[in-house]
């Protein structure tokens, strides 16, 4: 378990592209924004970018509909670019994971070209085709489809092909083995280049059942745990790794919708030979109506089905495998807006007490671009602000179905991955230094209020350099990394305890999820003292032993003695 990999001390810091920093002045991010932003990336101590897609794409799904695996989009530079990038980093030792999206691919795709022009092309095996002929193909739902089918109508060939995203992202059909090869050879492509490793879009859902059985009635409706439930699922996982991952020194972490904890240490057991870790979403859920992916619960979650979510999957981990630790990404809104509370009076401090959450925890630490200075999610009142082609077009469902639209907004405003995507606050100037131009999508207008990376780096006690000084805490520590996690009161609705130990090191993390002040007693630990590390906030000393007051949102990090 604690055999020590740079994969598992690694921070993660994610950038959406399109969003970090426009060069160009056409409004969208681009390659030589990230290489403007290198050193500022090395000074906050994170040692890994997970960089989104930036291969040549129509862009109909902001470039997870992937054209040209062996290019890099336009709009972002050249591959002459990207090499120059990778070399930047290379000499700041940072490491680089790029996206692999080989569930599907763009319609525009030479092979998907290839594939619809004829039954007997070469290319029709590449990807998923139910003749007409045969009727209606059994149902599968689909993300992104306005009709919510998954199967598109082709004309040329009177067949329909699948897709369970955009309909201009057909499934690759993984059952054939040139396609298979043709995948490990795009992978060494860029592990060739000095790429350290990929994280794995929907990865779970890859192998499909080629003779499209119905809905089998065990799943009750539930598209996304059949998807990822394939029958070949684990056999192309591991011919993946004998193929190619195990002959370097890289990270996978596979993105896997569907995945429970009673399959976990199928992917992620390392004598299987699979992967390194993967994303899953039981918290990502925990605030969304149950089998709906893109609706907000009427109720306000609760922290200790916060804390269960964690503690469970940490134990999942405890012996064999390895987790990852996550409150946002490009595909999930602003964690500080989600888990914590934007508002004037309590951003500060919930924004570095959920820093402190994801880098005390065991697993692998992943941060949104933004993260660091607490970026918010912006809120859209109109429809016309979102660019997102998930909400554009359950909109256009809702409509269709003469829904309500305004309650439909409003959702979106906590729910939206546009909230995700805003562009990075750099400064106080004109679209928070981001572009000259108007950016492709709205700045958030409190980069104005202190949101920005200009002038939190002036202030000591920004949440900017308080996330610094985490970072070099875990890094200081390798208990915080390594160590072994043990929950304390679990019932407690207004603080999440918890202890890390490994060999003679111990901690105890405090965290406030109150937006008053709480106290908590831990009468189920020994120690006799607990030298304070780090904090958000002031702290409140008490006069007994072993009881603890927090400020609202304060995190407190203790060394036990």
């Amino acid at each position: 378990m604690n055999d020590r990999k740079w994969w598992k001390e690694g921070i993660v810091y994610q950038i959406y592209p399109r969003s970090f920093q426009d060069t160009t002045g056409n409004g969208v991010g681009d390659l030589q924004g990230i290489i403007r932003r290198l050193d500022y990336i090395k000074s906050l101590g994170v040692d890994i970018i997970w960089l989104n897609p930036v291969y040549t794409s129509p862009n109909d799904d902001n470039g997870y509909d992937i054209a040209d695996y062996r290019a890099i989009m336009p709009e972002f530079g050249t591959m002459a670019d990207f090499d120059h990038l990778l070399a930047g980093m290379k000499a700041r030792g940072l490491k680089l994971v790029m996206d692999l999206v080989v569930n599907h691919s763009s319609d525009e795709h030479q092979w998907f070209e290839e594939s619809r022009k004829s039954r007997t092309n070469p290319y029709r095996n590449y990807y998923h085709w139910w003749p007409a002929e045969k009727g209606t193909p059994p149902k599968r739902w689909s993300y992104f489809d306005v009709e919510g089918s998954a199967w598109k109508y082709d004309e040329t060939t009177n067949a329909y092909y699948l897709h369970y995203f955009s309909e201009k992202q057909p499934d690759l059909n993984w059952e054939n083995p040139r396609v298979r090869k043709e995948i490990h050879d795009i992978m060494r492509f860029w592990f060739d280049k000095g790429v350290d490793g990929f994280r794995m879009d929907v990865i779970s859902f890859i192998s499909k059942d080629p003779d499209y059985p119905e809905l089998p009635e065990k799943y009750k409706g539930d598209f996304v745990s059949y998807y990822s439930n394939g029958p070949r699922l684990h056999q192309y996982l591991h011919e993946m790794h004998t193929e190619v991952l195990g002959r370097y020194d890289v990270m996978t972490v596979g993105e896997a919708p569907g995945i429970g904890l009673d399959r976990a240490l199928d992917f992620v057991d390392g004598d299987r030979q699979e992967l390194n870790m993967f994303f899953h979403f039981d918290l990502m859920a925990l605030d969304r109506e149950e089998n709906e992916v893109f609706l907000m619960r009427k109720e306000p979650w609760k922290l200790r089905e916060f804390k269960a979510i964690h503690s469970k999957w940490d134990a999942a981990f405890a012996e064999k495998g390895w987790g990852s630790i996550y409150l946002n990404n490009h595909d999930f809104p602003r964690s500080v807006s989600r888990w914590g509370n934007d508002s004037t009076s309590t951003w500060h401090n919930a924004a570095t007490m959920l820093q402190t959450f994801v880098l005390t925890m065991r697993g692998t630490p992943y941060f949104l671009y933004g993260e660091e200075i607490g970026m918010t999610n912006i809120k859209f009142d109109d429809i016309t602000d979102y660019k997102d082609i998930n909400t554009l077009n359950r909109y256009e469902i809702v409509k269709k179905e003469g829904g309500d639209l305004t309650a439909f907004i409003e959702n979106e405003k906590s729910a939206s991955r546009d909230n995700a995507r805003t562009p990075m606050q750099w400064d106080e100037s004109e679209n928070a230094g981001f572009s000259s131009t108007t950016p492709w999508l709205k700045v958030n207008n409190n980069y104005t209020r202190g949101i920005n990376v200009a002038v939190q780096e002036r202030d000591t006690q920004s949440v900017l350099n308080y996330f610094r000084r985490l970072v070099q805490l875990r890094k200081d520590h390798p208990a915080l990394v390594y160590g072994a996690y043990q929950l304390l009161q679990e019932a407690h609705e207004e603080i999440y305890a918890y202890s890390r130990t490994w060999e003679e090191d111990r901690f105890l993390i405090l965290l406030g999820f109150s937006s008053s002040k709480s106290e908590i007693t831990l009468d189920e630990i020994n120690f006799e003292r607990a030298e304070l590390l780090l904090s958000n906030d002031e702290i409140v000393e008490k006069a007994w032993k072993k009881t603890f007051e927090l400020r609202p949102y304060q995190a407190c990090v203790y060394r036990l003695y």
